[in-house]
Formats: C-alpha cells, sequence, structure tokens
C-alpha cells in the first residue's frame, strides 16, 4: 500500500511537472524584422493591433498552424507568423512608463560601476549575459553595458 501511495505522489509530481513548467508556457521569443504586424488572429485576414521592431521581445502563449500567440511586456496580445520570430534573446526596458526618467546602463554588474548610458522605457537590447541581477545587454546602436534586471523584461 505504500508504495502504491508513493507511486500515485511520483506521478501526481511528475504530471504537473510536465504542466506547469512545460516551455510553451514560458517559452520566449523576439521579432525578427521591421514593422513586423501584432495581429487580432491567426493569419493576414485579421487586422493589425500593432507593429514591432527587430528584437523586440514577447512572450509565447500557444500556437496555431503557422502562427504564434503573444503577450508583450504591456500585457498585449496578438499574432505574430512564425517565421517572423527567433530565439535570440532581448530584453525591453519596463521601468519609468510615462516619465522622462532613463535608466542607466553602467560598465559593469552593480550600481558601483560608471554609468555608460541611458535608456528610456521601450528600448530594445540584445541580451548578451545575465549575471547577479543584471543583464549585459547591447542596443543596436553598439554602446554595450548592464542594466539592472528589474528595470528589463525578456530574456
Amino acid at each position: 500500500m505504500f508504495v502504491s501511495a508513493k507511486l500515485k505522489l511520483i506521478v501526481s509530481i511528475v504530471f504537473l511537472s510536465c504542466f506547469i513548467l512545460s516551455p510553451a508556457y514560458a517559452k520566449m521569443m523576439s521579432i525578427s524584422g521591421e514593422k513586423v504586424q501584432l495581429r487580432s488572429g491567426p493569419g493576414t485576414k485579421y487586422s493589425s493591433k500593432w507593429q514591432y521592431g527587430d528584437g523586440f521581445p514577447l512572450k509565447v502563449i500557444t500556437r496555431k498552424g503557422n502562427w504564434v500567440k503573444v503577450k508583450d511586456f504591456e500585457n498585449d496580445t496578438g499574432w505574430v507568423f512564425n517565421k517572423l520570430l527567433t530565439r535570440k534573446p532581448h530584453m525591453i526596458v519596463k521601468a519609468n512608463k510615462g516619465k522622462k526618467k532613463r535608466v542607466n546602463i553602467r560598465s559593469g554588474p552593480g550600481t558601483k560601476y560608471k554609468p555608460v548610458g541611458r535608456a528610456y522605457y521601450g528600448v530594445v537590447f540584445e541580451t548578451l549575459a545575465q549575471e547577479k541581477g543584471w543583464a549585459k545587454v547591447k542596443h543596436e546602436s553598439g554602446l554595450t553595458g548592464w542594466i539592472k534586471r528589474s528595470l528589463l523584461w525578456g530574456y
């Protein structure tokens, strides 16, 4: 009887782990291209809700054929054609919405390092590394540095 109860517990844990930790639920992707349409449904016949630029990070919700339902950092959802997405990691500044305040981009992973630049809300960066609550990022301009991870959204 003990073995049977233990086996049921193990099977339950494995099942829940597969369901909760499934890559489809936590998968992140980024836009590959310029002026990529976020559509209201899975096809070109659906209206465009937003337009994203290269590297814009998105969270995958589900798939339907060649279309991927995604969510952005502002919780807007819609559909993007699969071939316009990449697994190359990117992040976007989520701090200071509606403010003129910028976040510091530092020369190293910590506040003791000097700022090498600043970025406004909504600026997209390629993710190079992550370390101790900081992300090493690169802007399309070539500027490379570290931003506190809590100020960013993406992967």
